[in-house]
């Protein structure tokens, strides 16, 4: 047996041994794809996830090698069984949440040779790299990577922000509902939370927050105020869609928060969601003060149709009204809003608010046959448009963004990319 009768030690030795082998088992994620070309990862994204498992990787592999060092040395005769246990302890720990990192790309990735949706998926990453570009000086959006998930909701797990182990994304990763796929709602949920990721670049919630805690409402309106303080995150997140998308976004978001009229106006002291009522009707402000049309009104009349507020209580009564009375000022506020990030533009100013005006996109719908040499975030926005004006319908369009997908995930594999019309 190693080390004589200290079977401490030779256990340690084994088991040290057995993650170094484990360890040289993971392979880079360039070597493991199993997709066709059209729907893997973009290139930066692939390379930084590359180097970061082999950075990642590496450390490892030293400090297990050097663990293993200290277990041969005769001079570490001294240190007791229990402090060796403790020491491998924390590298086990390391060693679970590199393990843990891998599979959250791994997961992305190897989702991607599903038939048909993998391609579609890839499609996913173009139109969230497009929905990142903000015309900033100094401002870098992050590769991103996009998968589907089962469920409603879609999330983000932003560049920049803690892996598993206290290490830094080197990639922005976005779960998109499958339920969405493939129609102009889908575009909605997905722009959402690329506003997480550029709102985070631009510094926006804390910006506008402090702002906001410098104004002081009537004290009618204060609690209302206070309320779309602490929804700001999810708020500025809509606003990225609607900028984008114009009444595709707000559409989209009615389909996503249709849920029975109980879970509607419910609200939480802790919840960072505005509640689906009202969110809805925020987004609808955002929509009307960019981009003024009939429209917003028609959606607004109908979203009280669908969702009549006559059996609140006393008080979500009041909490909606005093947030109805706050919107005009907090529109104003956030479209407005300059900040060292924005390159002291107004936050509307960084949107292509006026290629997305309701007209303009009603025109671009006679021109579909254009739609490849058009940004996909535009296409999203001239579709849902029709859909919202009853000019297309769900059929129609699932085999329209499908074929585009497609063709943005093939064009993005096999050709840089072209200059396409806003």
């Amino acid at each position: 047996m190693m080390y004589g009768t200290d079977t401490g030690r030779a256990h340690l030795h084994n088991e040290v041994s057995g993650l170094l082998n484990r360890l040289s088992q993971t392979a880079p994620f360039s070597l493991t794809m199993p997709m066709v070309a059209a729907a893997g990862i973009s290139a930066p994204a692939m390379a930084a996830v590359n180097y970061h498992w082999m950075v990642k990787k590496r450390q490892l592999n030293l400090m297990l090698r050097q663990f293993l060092a200290v277990l041969k040395d005769e001079k570490s005769a001294r240190l007791s069984n229990e402090l060796l246990q403790r020491r491998y302890a924390r590298i086990k720990l390391s060693f679970n949440s590199l393990l843990n990192q891998y599979d959250i790309f791994a997961d992305v990735i190897s989702q991607r040779a599903e038939h048909v949706t993998g391609v579609w998926v890839a499609g996913l990453d173009v139109l969230a790299a497009d929905a990142l570009r903000v015309p900033v000086a100094g401002y870098e959006a992050p590769p991103v990577m996009c998968f589907l998930e089962r469920g409603h909701g879609a999330a983000i797990r932003k560049a920049r922000t803690r892996l598993p182990g206290g290490d830094f994304n080197p990639v922005a990763i976005i779960q998109v509902p499958r339920e969405r796929m493939v129609g102009s709602g889908v575009a909605s949920s997905l722009i959402h939370e690329t506003g997480h990721q550029g709102a985070a670049l631009l510094d926006l919630v804390t910006t506008i927050r402090t702002a906001m805690s410098r104004t002081i409402p009537d004290p009618q309106i204060k609690d209302g105020w206070l309320l779309l303080q602490r929804w700001l995150s999810e708020i500025i997140a809509d606003f990225w869609a609607v900028a984008h998308l114009g009444i595709a976004a707000t559409t989209g978001l009615m389909s996503v928060v249709s849920l029975p009229g109980y879970f509607m106006f419910r609200h939480h002291a802790d919840d960072p969601h505005p509640f689906p009522w009202i969110r809805v009707k925020i987004s609808l402000a955002f929509g009307e003060k960019l981009f003024p049309d009939p429209q917003w009104n028609h959606y607004r009349r109908l979203w009280h149709s669908l969702y009549p507020t006559d059996g609140c209580d006393a008080e979500t009564r009041s909490i909606i009204r005093q947030i109805e009375m706050c919107l005009p000022l907090f529109v104003r506020m956030v479209t407005l809003h300059r900040n060292p990030h924005t390159g002291s533009k107004p936050l509307a100013a960084l949107f292509p608010v006026h290629q997305r005006q309701p007209g303009h996109l009603r025109a671009l719908f006679d021109e579909l046959h254009l739609a490849r040499n058009m940004r996909p975030s535009l296409v999203f926005a001239v579709v849902g448009q029709a859909r919202a004006d009853g000019r297309l319908n769900a059929t129609d369009e699932g085999l329209l963004l499908s074929e585009l997908l497609s063709f943005w995930a093939l064009q993005r594999a096999v050709q840089p990319a072209p200059t396409l019309i806003n």
